[in-house]
């Protein structure tokens, strides 16, 4: 174990929380402990912008008295975290610690560093047309290489198996790593004395304390694949298994993985004659696939589609969004997530802001395409859709009104979203098979160009935009050598950004090359 006692010099502490991860109770509970200890100690703390744009610094200095005695004076302890001259740094979320990382906060000589190995997703991750997730495993290297001794775990679930907040389990690993010259009953004593959900909290410090205790000497990576999903032996409707025998049958064990979660995803999307239409698409693939070197290739078409066929059928509409908004699953996430006890009611505000084409989307096609039609009538009903709107789900009326929307999934072939969408996939399933008759890994490529259709609103549109220029610039590809790789590379560089500005530079670039 590392102390950080230094006779004569204060012990530097910078924590890094979100909000409602107790970094200010954490602050707290340090100071308490080096108080009733005879030590002198100062917290002060720098807020961030918001709860994921920007994590609150909260910065402890601590001092023996012994130190103050020898210097016959108060001291003068710092206000903020000095870049090199921090001794512990406590990060409440893995990517927080790599920001303190970033910041200079640790050094190799000096810092040691613990932080929670679990990822809270920021918003321009989660906003990300591709795979916007950072990668766990530059923090844990640059940790590795950055800090005097890193310790990372996930205390975030060691908290959520105690029924407790992260602050407590971090609390224990600081008690575990050995970095403060305070005893374990020090720290514990601190607990109790704040009177507040004790039993918890003791039981979160008491799993984190183990783990920094008998923690290695360096975090070792994280896995980051995703297992694919599992096949069932059976289903318990009849009309459920017959899908799920004739998946097992007729389709490559290859693909089988992918086409359950598809075929899960269109059931609970619209219903069985609806999950019969995915297996009749998915079969024309897999024939297509056979007569044009599937086997060679491991049915890489049929995987590939298995996903993307699903995902272009389930789309989001309005219709969705009021679905698993009104969800049981995501009341209890939610009150999972603010530490809502059982007697406690939880009431959630939804933002939602529909423009005037999803509302033309979810009425019958006739009336719809009349509306958008119409300048007049679209500019007199555009002046409503302005502003967006605050409902409370949680409430009797707010949660009838989502619910209605919901139950509007029966009639949801009737509208002008759906016959939109069947259009589409049905220009793409065409694109894909005229593709695969010249070039298979290029038709392999323009199934994956699916993956830029997502959401609904302002990003369904500016997705949509990006696939169709790819789908054009696929069929300019089509008979050139390495077509599959260029539709690829532009394929990439429509994920990277949401205005699509490397995408149209790579196509002017073949604009130029052609002419």
């Amino acid at each position: 174990m590392t102390t950080l006692f230094h006779a004569g010099t204060p012990i530097k502490i910078a924590i890094l929380a979100m909000g409602g991860q107790g970094g200010g109770v954490l602050a707290d509970w340090i100071v308490d402990m080096a108080e009733h200890s005879h030590w002198w100690a100062q917290t002060t703390s720098v807020p961030g912008v918001a709860q994921r744009t920007g994590a609150t610094i909260y910065y402890v200095e601590l001092l023996a008295e012994s130190a103050v005695e020898a210097a016959g004076k108060p001291p003068t302890l710092a206000m903020m975290p000095t870049p090199g001259d921090v001794d512990l740094v406590v990060a409440a979320e893995l990517m927080e610690g790599g920001r303190a990382i970033h910041r200079g906060l640790v050094t190799p000589r000096r810092t040691v560093l613990i932080s929670s190995s679990h990822r809270s997703y920021a918003v321009g991750e989660k906003a990300a047309h591709g795979n916007g997730i950072a990668d766990p495993n530059k923090v844990i290297e640059a940790g590795n290489e950055a800090a005097k001794q890193f310790f990372c775990f996930d205390l975030q679930a060691l908290a959520d198996q105690a029924g407790s907040v992260i602050s407590a389990s971090l609390f224990g690993a600081i008690a575990g790593s050995g970095a403060l010259p305070f005893a374990r009953d020090d720290y514990e004593a601190t607990i109790r004395r704040a009177g507040v959900g004790v039993n918890a909290s003791l039981k979160a410090f008491s799993l984190g304390f183990d783990a920094a205790a008998g923690a290695p000497k360096a975090p070792s990576r994280i896995d980051t694949s995703r297992p694919m999903p599992t096949i069932p032996e059976t289903a318990p409707h009849p009309k459920v298994r017959a899908l799920l025998d004739d998946l097992k049958q007729n389709f490559p064990v290859q693909a089988q993985p992918m086409l359950v979660a598809g075929l899960r995803r269109v059931l609970e999307f619209q219903d069985l004659r609806y999950a019969r239409e995915y297996l009749d698409h998915m079969r024309d693939i897999r024939k297509l696939d056979g007569q044009f070197g599937g086997t060679a290739e491991s049915w890489e078409l049929t995987t590939a589609a298995a996903r993307y066929v699903a995902v272009a059928m389930a789309y989001d509409d309005v219709i969705r969004v009021a679905d698993l908004k009104t969800r049981g699953s995501r009341f209890d996430r939610v009150r999972q997530e603010v530490g809502a006890k059982e007697d406690q009611l939880v009431y959630t505000t939804e933002y939602m802001h529909p423009r005037l084409e999803e509302v033309c989307g979810t009425l019958p096609a006739f009336l719809g395409r009349k509306i958008e039609n119409s300048k007049r009538l679209s500019s007199f009903l555009n002046r409503f859709f302005r502003k967006g709107r605050f409902l409370q789900s949680g409430t009797l009326g707010g949660f009838i009104m989502l619910y209605a929307l919901a139950g509007m999934r029966r009639f949801r072939r009737g509208t002008l979203r759906h016959q939109a969408e069947v259009q589409s996939l049905d220009q793409w399933l065409k694109q894909i098979s005229d593709t695969a008759h010249h070039d298979y890994d290029l038709a392999v490529e323009v199934v994956n160009c699916r993956r830029l259709v997502k959401g609904y609103s302002d990003t369904h549109a500016r997705g949509d935009s990006k696939y169709q220029r790819l789908l054009l610039a696929a069929s300019q590809l089509l008979g050139q050598q390495n077509a599959a790789a260029r539709l690829r590379t532009l394929r990439n560089a429509a994920l990277a950004d949401d205005k699509g500005t490397q995408l149209d530079h790579l196509l002017e670039q073949d604009l130029k090359a052609a002419a």
